[in-house]
Parts: C-alpha cells; structure tokens; sequence
C-alpha cells in the first residue's frame, strides 16, 4: 500500500504553555499563525496545609513531554511532518519556584505555587529590614515585598528544609522558576542541561535588577540568596538549547516568556500604551510602557514585559495582578460544588441575570493589586432567603469584573491616559456572561481575539523571530490581522457606578481576617475570625431551609 502523501506547510513553531491548572502544547503556521495542533493535560496542585499551594516538578516535566507527543501525533495523522517544526517556544506560570539537584535531576522540594501563602511570616520579618525612607527593594526590582514573587519562597525553603541547605552548602544546587526547570530538563538535563531564564521572569523573582537587567547582589545578599545557584539571564528570543530527547530531538528552545508576557506578545501589544487583560487561574492586565521604567503609585507593579533579541531593547509594562479569577470557577466545582462542569457557570448566571444584591469578594489568598493585602480572605454577602446557586454564580462572575475594574482604575490613574478599550484572552474569555459584565462594569469596549490562544501565541512568534531560526517576522506589515470580537457596554453608567461602589465596600469586610504569627516553623497563621467556610455552610443552611419551605407552597 503507498505511503499517504505529505501535506505540504510552511515552517511550523511549537509552544509549551505551562500554566498553574494544566499544561497545552500548540503548533502553528509561522507564516499565517493558524493553530494547526495542539494537546492539553490537566495538573494536580497539592495543599499540605492550610494556604500552602505545591505541585510535583516531575508530574509538570511529564505533562510537557506527553503534550508534545500527542500533539506531534495529531500532526502525522493529518498528513503534516512534524520535520517542519522548526522552533519551540516556552511560556510558563511565574514565581512558581523549583529548587533540583543539578547532579541527580531529581527535585528537592515540590514546586512552590505563586499562590503559596506560607511566606507572610517570612515577609513580615524581611519588611523590618528595609529602611523606613529607602524602599530598594521596590525601586531596583518594581515589586512590593509580598508572599506572592520566589525570592521570599526560596528564602523558606532554605530556612526550613534541612536537603536543600546541604544541597546548597555541596553546591549541587539549581534554583528556578518553571520555565528554568523546563529548559534545563528538555536541554539534556544532567547530560549538559542549559540552566537559563529569560527576563521576564527573572524580573519576578525580586532578586533582578530590572534597570540594569541582571541580578543584583545587593538583593541576593538582602536576602541570603547565594549568586551561585541563579540561572543564566537571556533575552525573551534567541536559542538557549537543543532538545535531545522525543518527536522534537535536535529543535532548537528559542523563546522564552512569563506566560502574561508571552500574552502581551500574542495580542501584538507593541505600541506604547496597548494593554491586555488575560483571564487564567488569576487575572493579569499588563500596560505597555516602553522602553522606560513607569513606577505605580496607586498598588501596580512594574516589570519586564519583552525583550525580544539579545541586541534588542528591554520593554516594561505596568501590571495589576488578581490572585483568583478562573480559580474561583475550580473552586465552585470542586469545593462548593454547584458545578459539575466549568461551562455551568454560565448557564446559571444566564438563568439569573442578577446577583440578587450578592457580592463576592474571592480573596483565598490575600488580595493583590492595588491592596497587596495578605490578611484578606474571601467573603460572600448580601445573603437572604432567596439568594440561590445562580446568584452566587453571577456574583462570582461579577467578581473577576469588580477586580478588574480596580486595575483598570488604577492603571488609568498611573498612565493619565484613559484606556479607550481591553484586549483580552484566556479561558475565561469563551464566557459571553463575563465578557459582557466587562464591558458593563468598565464601561468601555472590550476586543477578543478569536483565536484565544495568544498566550501559546506569543512564545511561538518569540521562538520563530529568534536570530538563527528567523521563520517568524515580527515586522508590522507581516503580521497576521486577527480577527476581532466586541463587546460594547448596555448597562447605564449609574448601575455600574452603584454596583462597584457597593462591590468595593464588601472588599473593606474581607481584610483583616487573618493575623500571622510565627511559631517554631514560621509558616502558619492564626485566624482571627471564622474563615469563608462557616459563612457559606450557613448561608447554604438558610438556602436549604427556604427551599423547604417552597417545597410546601409548590
């Protein structure tokens, strides 16, 4: 029987998307980027105790390995050789910190999640170290001492696991975050892994001199971080490493970004001032700023958005980071359980229409920006007798809204200049309920892209623009146009005024809920009053008990 023909593409680009929920592979056209393949795998996240978030390195590395292989598979069976792929990109969830053994492979620890909240007794005891009048920390690295970026992760793993100090202490130690431990495990590993980084996510870690692009010793040393087991810095786009092993053996990694940087690529947010919002586990909305340092003084971050080239320019970006926003989608399925399916959420706030005066303010691990308010915990209020599960899931759409909304205002505040529109992208974006809560909520429109993979896009264009692989131009006349879709707002500005300001006075009622204290592990916290938990156990008893009743008037 003759061989089935080849189809004929042109150069093709893969990209690892490592995210906090799962892990996806995709393969694109370099010359139109049309999604030509693409495989995806759930993850397991691991909660040893209370505010503690950990996923295993291993079981990450072979979610990457299994997503390319599926992937690859994909492609043979439609007649397309994966000899066309020509470059890998990758992009991953940042502040997440691995620490591995550089002679064995084997991790030392589990991946400590961004979300992680062990860190606050850590934090406390760093910010009384920090001058009164010189924040340095802030100026070099643009960030707020918080539980939220890996310096302070990997200042708790070497203060309390006994097998990392004596890695460190034998120099067999390698600290990364997941793009780190990625590259160095597909690059051959123990067999001459590249340990690198890229910019973007060095400038998360806190210990990254975001002015000088390099790391900073007098941050290491604030923090007692040893120089030594750092990754190499390099740029967003150039070959860091071969892959040496599977379908892909000898494609060049040559992209690398933070994932909500890989998006402000994806989304062709190069100008100054374009700015994107991606709905993931959390919600990120990153301002363009150029080629120059913009400092918040209303909550924001400033990081490292791209640099694409190693004699390319450095571009930042303000950024507004929301801990939870798909997150809290998981949460309604997996923990309160009025959902079966993520996709039910709309349902159910379509049937409802209206929150019913409820407010939800999901702050399960602290809330971000502006506040960057670690003793906040998540509340729902505006109960009574007739609030049901379809309220509760417009309230918790209105939520990711409601956080956005705050950056929005923030950003608008720090840049002087109104955004006129949002790009947007993520999972979350397939919500039209949600989308149109955007609109409504921040009153201007908001722009989807119909290909929602931006984030997988933007390390591909990072891969295939990179010196030596040079099948992706990043030139404006030769990109792709992306088609859009818009929502415009429907609701009046007063009702979106009112529902904000009430939304912003539940925020207030969810601070100041937990106290750190730090006992002989430093890392737990003492509750100073009843969590979420008991408020919802007893909404849902006077929910159970209304439906009783109605069961009579039926």
């Amino acid at each position: 029987m003759a061989a089935s023909k080849q189809t004929a593409v042109g150069p093709l680009v893969g990209a690892v998307v490592q995210g906090t929920n799962s892990t996806r592979f995709l393969v694109f056209n370099s010359k139109t980027s049309e999604l030509l393949s693409h495989h995806r795998v759930e993850l397991t996240q691991e909660y040893p105790q209370e505010g503690w978030v950990e996923q295993d390195p291993k079981e990450i590395l072979q979610s990457v390995y299994e997503c390319i292989a599926r992937a690859c598979e994909k492609l043979a069976g439609v007649n397309i050789d994966i000899s066309n792929i020509k470059a890998v990109g990758v992009s991953n969830q940042r502040e997440t910190t691995v620490i591995w053994d550089k002679f064995t492979g084997e991790p030392l620890y589990n991946a400590v999640v961004w979300l992680d909240l062990r860190t606050q007794s850590t934090v406390e005891s760093l910010s009384k170290k920090i001058p009164g009048n010189s924040n340095f920390v802030k100026s070099k690295t643009g960030l707020p001492l918080s539980t939220y970026f890996s310096a302070v992760k990997l200042r708790w793993m070497l203060d309390n696991l006994r097998p990392i100090q004596k890695a460190v202490e034998e120099g067999r130690a390698l600290f990364g975050t997941i793009d780190s431990w990625l590259i160095w495990c597909m690059t051959g590993g123990v067999n001459g892994g590249v340990h690198c980084t890229d910019v973007t996510n060095a400038s998360r870690t806190m210990l990254f001199n975001i002015h000088s692009l390099e790391w900073d010793k007098e941050l290491c040393d604030f923090f007692e971080i040893p120089m030594n087991i750092l990754p190499n810095v390099c740029s967003s786009s150039e070959i860091y490493g071969l892959m040496t092993s599977g379908a892909l053996e000898g494609v060049p990694i040559s992209g690398c970004l933070g994932d909500q940087s890989a998006a402000l690529v994806g989304q062709m947010c190069f100008q100054e001032g374009q700015a994107k919002n991606t709905y993931g586990t959390g919600c990120f909305l990153l301002c363009n700023t150029g080629q120059k340092c913009v400092f918040s003084e209303h909550g924001l971050l400033t990081t490292v958005a791209y640099k694409l080239g190693k004699k390319k320019p450095a571009c930042y970006a303000l950024e507004g980071s929301v801990a939870i926003a798909g997150a809290v989608i998981r949460w309604l399925r997996d923990k309160f359980e009025i959902i079966t399916t993520a996709d039910e959420v709309e349902k159910l706030a379509k049937e409802a229409g209206t929150s019913y005066g409820c407010y939800f303010v999901p702050a399960f691990s602290g809330l971000y920006a502006p506040y960057w308010e670690p003793s906040a915990r998540g509340i729902i209020c505006g109960l009574t007798q007739f609030t049901n599960k379809c309220h509760i899931a417009f309230a918790t759409l209105e939520a990711v809204c409601f956080q956005t909304r705050e950056i929005v205002d923030a950003m608008n505040r720090d840049c002087g200049i109104p955004l006129s529109h949002l790009q947007v992208d993520g999972g979350m974006t397939n919500n039209k309920i949600l989308m149109q809560l955007q609109a409504d909520i921040l009153r201007i429109p908001i722009v989807k892209s119909v290909m929602p993979e931006t984030t997988a896009l933007g390390a591909a264009m990072a891969a295939g623009a990179a010196e030596g692989v040079d099948v992706w131009s990043l030139e404006p006349e030769d990109m792709s146009a992306v088609l859009m879709e818009r929502y415009e707002p429907q609701i009046q500005a007063t009702e979106s005024e009112i529902r904000y300001s009430t939304w912003k006075r539940a925020v207030m009622k969810s601070m100041g809920w937990v106290t750190a204290k730090a006992p002989e592990n430093g890392n737990s916290a003492v509750f100073s009053c009843l969590p979420l938990g008991f408020f919802i156990v007893t909404s849902m008893t006077l929910l159970i008990g209304a439906r009783y009743v109605a069961s009579f008037e039926e």
